[in-house]
């Protein structure tokens, strides 16, 4: 048996306990459709050493309204907040393990391409015992994007969960194991209103078998008309997914989620140019460019994490691995000369160059957008999926396993179903 192997066998038993804390309360949403502004009424106050909450967030719990929250680090990266055990440092343990230098699994390496890339770990000096995963934004290259949360599978609870917790999640929908998936929140540019449609959880749980497929295409209508072309590069992210999963038998996935990303700008005419992504000195989601007075606090962290994974044994970990620098030079420290030696500790990924802290290769863009031959023609349908991204995001309740996840294939392919539906209606 691998050493990765027996790392993720060590959380499965991590995943039989259970905490008896008060549930986080999830704020006040309203149902329905909401419209949003595309301007920005006022500057956000900053958070935490220049951070802002994250203003295009669909669904989670949000800063300001939760006791966790998704924040937006003014180097373009999003900072989600760790949560209580044993969900967050379960979730940081499928991260470092998925994203670990030495990483030689090519399921795992497979995996990489379908998830947002993990730059450590970080904290304010202002909150040092507040820990955050530092990710990827996957939605930073887009100029108006379109952004959906669709929760997968058949089953919303793991199999470690109390009867009132299972309880609780099938009521909130019954239909999860029928229909496979749940929308738990959209944000849809609409062109003639220059404007956001905004949808909630409320709205995707009032979804039925017969009408979950109309209520799905409102994330592809603009105003003006269906964009046929983002679904079928929607289709094909997901089918990459879907092979993922029906090709591994090493990990289950609950409550889990895909994120979809297209750009609401309409597509040009073939005459027209291609948008491709944001000028670089476009200001993020209310968050002021990087300068060398934040950058010196930009204090990401690769950090060896103990199986037992107390709150207060990671934070105390996290700031001894801390070595600040500037912009964003950071020396990444581990506990155990040989980390491998043994599985009580995760061997955390090396940092991405803060050349490009979104974590979008250069090489890999310039693959994608590369259309027809010699750059010329009209984009094929994998070219045009490089304008779409359909990411799989929340893991805080993923488990070892022998078999295929039948509960997430199935609800892949129901949505890969619907998805079509919707594409030839």
């Amino acid at each position: 048996m691998s050493t990765q192997r027996q790392i993720v066998d060590s959380s499965l038993a991590l995943g039989r306990l259970e905490i008896n804390s008060p549930m986080l309360n999830l704020g006040t949403c309203l149902s329905g459709s909401v419209k949003e502004n595309t301007a920005q009424g006022g500057s956000q106050a900053a958070h935490l050493n220049g951070c802002v909450p994250l203003s295009h967030q669909v669904a989670g719990h949000k800063y300001g309204v939760d006791k966790v929250g998704i924040l937006q680090h003014p180097d373009g990266t999003v900072l989600k907040q760790l949560q209580p055990p044993p969900r967050g440092p379960r979730e940081m343990q499928f991260y470092s393990m998925v994203y670990a230098e030495d990483c030689c699994d090519p399921c795992l390496l497979d995996l990489q391409r379908h998830l947002p890339k993990y730059f450590g770990t970080w904290s304010s000096p202002e909150s040092p015992n507040e820990l955050y995963l530092k990710l990827e934004d996957v939605t930073r290259r887009f100029q108006k994007p379109c952004i959906m949360d669709v929760k997968i599978g058949q089953k919303s609870y793991d199999p470690y969960a109390s009867y009132e917790k299972r309880d609780q999640q099938i009521k909130k929908y019954p239909l999860m194991e029928e229909i496979g998936f749940l929308v738990l929140g959209m944000r849809v540019y609409k062109v003639n209103s220059d404007g956001y449609d905004s949808y909630d959880q409320h709205y995707g749980r009032g979804l039925l078998k017969d009408t979950v497929k109309d209520g799905l295409s409102k994330f592809f209508y603009n105003g003006t008309s269906l964009r046929k072309d983002a679904i079928t590069a929607s289709i094909l992210k997901v089918q990459n997914i879907l092979r993922w999963f029906e090709g591994q038998i090493q990990l289950t996935f609950y409550a889990s989620s895909l994120l979809f990303v297209y750009e609401g700008l309409p597509p040009p005419n073939p005459e027209g140019h291609i948008p491709r992504g944001l000028p670089e000195k476009t200001t993020y989601a209310a968050c002021c460019e990087p300068n060398e007075d934040v950058l010196e606090h930009n204090n990401n962290v690769c950090v060896a994490v103990p199986l037992d994974y107390s709150l207060s044994t990671m934070y105390t970990m996290h700031k001894k691995g801390c070595t600040r620098g500037h912009h964003g030079n950071v020396t990444a420290a581990t506990t155990d000369p040989n980390p491998q030696a043994h599985n009580s500790t995760w061997k955390c990924p090396g940092l991405v160059s803060s050349e490009q802290p979104n974590g979008n290769g250069v090489k890999a863009q310039l693959e994608e957008e590369e259309v027809g031959e010699g750059g010329r023609g009209e984009p094929q349908p994998e070219q045009r999926a490089s304008e779409v991204e359909v990411r799989m995001i929340d893991f805080a309740h993923v488990f070892p396993s022998e078999s295929q996840d039948q509960g997430y294939i199935y609800g892949l392919k129901h949505l890969l179903e619907v998805l079509q539906q919707i594409l030839h209606q």
